[in-house]
């Protein structure tokens, strides 16, 4: 009987969700297929780590519904749809099947990407804190966009933080190494002086085993400073388009649609419809 009425209760569950979004379910719905195909042939091939990796993203697919529910807080759908896309190709594409390996730009598109909605992100925050009775702000559509810009930056810098702990203390690789075929150091100068010596790397012996890489193996700096860089890329592009965001009245289509939103019943003391509209009239006044 209790089965019953469990099993009763899901399904209403799912039915209302499909109602409420059809696309962002049908997407979590297929994502979580194959994220458990994937788990179950991983546990089958004895890849234990890959399980948990599957276990992970299941568990980051909630995150979405989490901050929706506890922190009334409104995802846009193409929103939400691009943040399940994103943890999937990173976890079980880039991880699981080695995507960041096959693909060289896989890491790249995804850093790109997180840039850019990290920006629209950091638009939304200040919404929200703009639309709460506690906090009053009165900012211009430039140091909106600014502070979003450096809200992006400071995530991407954090993450990379992540992954030199990971790869430090826990012998990871997730800071890709590559192969140079010439350095420059002033440590390589005899006399000591501030001057860089340039030196060509022919081949390189490890413990007296010659490795044929065809330069010298950086470790990791390339891939930190290049995901850095595309980060920077995404953020500044985001911090643009909500800066004419801000500055046209919210009028835009295609910011409005990256960028979630407080959630508000109708006993509040602001209107529902006060979104980051006002923000950027007041941005104006003071312009």
């Amino acid at each position: 009987m209790a089965k019953g009425i469990r099993r009763s209760r899901t399904f209403r569950i799912l039915r209302i969700n499909y109602k409420k979004d059809k696309s962002v379910f049908v997407t979590y719905f297929i994502l979580r297929l194959l994220v458990i195909a994937v788990m179950i042939n991983q546990f089958i091939n004895k890849s234990y780590d890959s399980v948990f990796m599957c276990l992970l993203t299941l568990i980051l697919f909630l995150l979405p519904s989490f901050i929706e529910k506890r922190l009334r807080i409104d995802l846009p759908s193409v929103l939400e749809i691009i943040i399940l896309l994103f943890i999937f190709s990173a976890q079980i594409l880039g991880e699981i099947s080695e995507y960041y390996i096959i693909y060289p730009y896989w890491d790249t598109m995804l850093h790109t990407v997180n840039g850019f909605l990290c920006a629209a992100i950091g638009i939304a925050m200040i919404d929200i804190l703009n639309q709460s009775e506690r906090f009053k702000f009165n900012m211009s559509p430039a140091f909106v966009a600014m502070v979003a810009f450096c809200f992006s930056m400071t995530i991407g810098v954090i993450w990379e933080f992540f992954e030199f702990g990971m790869d430090t203390f826990f012998r990871f690789d997730m800071q890709k190494d590559a192969v140079l075929k010439s350095i420059s150091s002033i440590a390589l100068r005899p006399d000591g002086k501030n001057i860089p010596v340039v030196l060509d790397i022919r081949e390189v012996i490890v413990n007296g085993e010659r490795w044929n890489l065809g330069g010298y193996l950086d470790i990791g700096l390339i891939d930190t400073m290049m995901d850095l860089l595309v980060n920077f890329v995404g953020a500044l592009v985001f911090s643009i388009i909500g800066y004419f965001y801000i500055k046209n009245r919210g009028k835009g289509r295609f910011a409005k649609v990256f960028m979630p939103t407080r959630k508000r019943d109708f006993s509040s003391k602001n209107p529902p419809e006060k979104t980051l509209k006002t923000a950027g009239e007041r941005g104006n006044r003071q312009a």
